[in-house]
């Protein structure tokens, strides 16, 4: 319990600043929404100018750009960027400061297994995602109520939502099984960047090729299909379990080799 809120406190300031970043680019996306609505006519030629795999790429789908799902939808694929940026980082530095900040020795002689130390770890950071969720979910269902033309779906709204926090939970999983695989980190962030990145741009690669629902399962970006969700009201359940699969066997692994791992400190 003492290491559980040991690392909320040391989390709590990332937390603060990645939720308000997360928040603040939403607002700023969903603030040029009314004028957007507006010009609705206008922007789908505009946006009918791109080529098709641009458009894939971006998740814009002409049909409901008018709609404030549909336009939420175009920007969410960079919020959850931001978002997966957030969960990776929590995911490589949770175990890694230990070695990274030189307390391993002082921990590893308290009278606390292992696991015990994953887990208090793993719970940590589970809350502090779930704290980022809750508060984005609240803020952005106030904002899109306020930038409104037309009603629509609150329960679309919040699937869509929903997805950053399944994603974030799939990036915090890799995060820390990687982790666990590297002797020494001495820096988190471009460990974070290039696995958030290149998954990332596999899904966009993914995007412009063939609609091949197995290549999908390569990026996590590409599990959670918002045109789907939105004319289906619903997640799709294959990607669901791969999701489920994804984190739950990183966890294990993280667990299995944490036990075994020689702790150094880094010089």
């Amino acid at each position: 319990m003492n290491i559980y809120r040991f690392e909320l406190k040391s989390l709590r300031k990332s937390t603060i600043i990645w939720t308000c970043s997360i928040i603040g680019l939403a607002a700023l996306y969903l603030s040029i929404y009314p004028s957007m609505a507006e010009d609705a006519a206008d922007f789908k030629k505009l946006l009918a100018a791109y080529p098709a795999p641009v458009r894939e790429m971006l998740g814009i789908n002409i049909d409901t750009i008018g709609s404030l799902l549909g336009f939420y939808s175009m920007v969410f694929s960079f919020i959850s960027l931001f978002g997966s940026i957030q969960a990776m980082n929590f995911g490589v530095s949770i175990l890694s400061k230990e070695s990274r900040e030189r307390t391993a020795d002082f921990l590893f002689v308290k009278p606390v297994s292992r696991n015990s130390i994953v887990t208090a770890k793993l719970f940590a950071s589970l809350t502090m995602i779930l704290a980022t969720n809750i508060v984005f979910c609240l803020a952005t269902s106030i904002l899109a109520n306020i930038v409104k033309t037309a009603d629509y779906s609150s329960k679309v709204f919040l699937l869509i939502n929903l997805t950053l926090l399944f994603i974030q939970l799939i990036f915090l999983a890799i995060g820390m099984v990687v982790s666990v695989f590297f002797r020494k980190i001495k820096n988190v962030l471009p460990i974070s960047l290039g696995f958030v990145f290149g998954f990332y741009l596999i899904g966009a690669v993914l995007a412009v090729g063939e609609n091949d629902e197995y290549a999908r399962v390569m990026s996590p970006f590409k599990y959670f299909d918002i045109t789907y969700i939105i004319n289906n009201g619903s997640y799709e359940t294959m990607y669901l379990l791969i999701s489920a699969v994804i984190i739950l066997v990183s966890i294990a692994v993280t667990y299995l080799i944490f036990n075994k791992k020689d702790i150094h400190a880094v010089n």
